[in-house]
Parts: structure tokens; C-alpha cells; sequence
């Protein structure tokens, strides 16, 4: 059974700085791509960050300089260094784990955790 397992949200003050935690179990967790992304009532899911098997990560023009994604393969684990928080970064966040093989692709998704941005 593949589980994706966030932590580390919660209230922060504008400025401030949060990281999020992703524990995965029940895959190659070094054979995926790893994710971030974030969701406001109303509007799409988005892509905050990526980072692939092989370490290259990629970033949303408005998180750069801001956030910072990692993996520990050993652990199985993905982080999302959170600093400078703006009150505009508040949204449920989601990790996410993707994979194409031949035969298709895989994609999971953790359950979300709440970031909220406020003074």
C-alpha cells in the first residue's frame, strides 16, 4: 500500500519560515519524481516544486529564492523549505510522487496539509 505522509504546516507570520515533510512508503521512492504543490478554494492545483530521480529541481517563478526542495532517498523523504512566507503562499499543500514506465505512469498524492500566512 503506498502512503504519502505530510507534515509540518501550520500558522507563521508573514516572513516567517515553515518545512513541510513527506514520508513515502510502498514505492521505489528513488526511482520518482517528487512534488510539491498547493491549492486555494477556487482555483487549480499548482506546482510549487519539483525535484527528479536524479536531483534536478525546478521552482514556480514565485516561490524562487524562497523555497527550497529536498529529498532523502535513504528515508524516503521530501522536504519543502519554506522561508520568507508570504501571506499570498497560504494554501493546502500536497507532495506528490510520479513515475512514467513503459507502460504507463504512476502518481500519487500525499492528503494535504493546511499553511496558513497571516500576521
Amino acid at each position: 500500500q503506498v502512503q504519502l505522509v505530510e507534515s509540518g504546516g501550520g500558522l507563521v507570520q508573514p516572513g516567517g519560515s515553515l518545512r513541510l515533510s513527506c514520508a513515502a512508503s510502498g514505492i521505489l521512492f528513488s526511482f520518482y519524481t517528487l512534488g510539491w504543490y498547493r491549492q486555494v478554494p477556487g482555483k487549480q492545483r499548482e506546482l510549487v516544486a519539483s525535484v527528479t530521480s536524479s536531483g534536478g529541481a525546478v521552482y514556480a517563478d514565485s516561490v524562487k529564492g524562497r523555497f527550497t526542495i529536498s529529498r532523502d532517498n535513504a528515508n524516503k523523504t521530501v522536504y519543502l523549505q519554506m522561508n520568507s512566507l508570504k501571506p499570498e503562499d497560504t494554501a493546502v499543500y500536497y507532495c506528490s510522487a510520479q513515475r512514467r514506465v513503459a507502460w504507463g505512469e504512476y502518481n500519487y498524492w500525499g492528503q494535504g496539509s493546511q499553511v496558513a500566512v497571516s500576521s
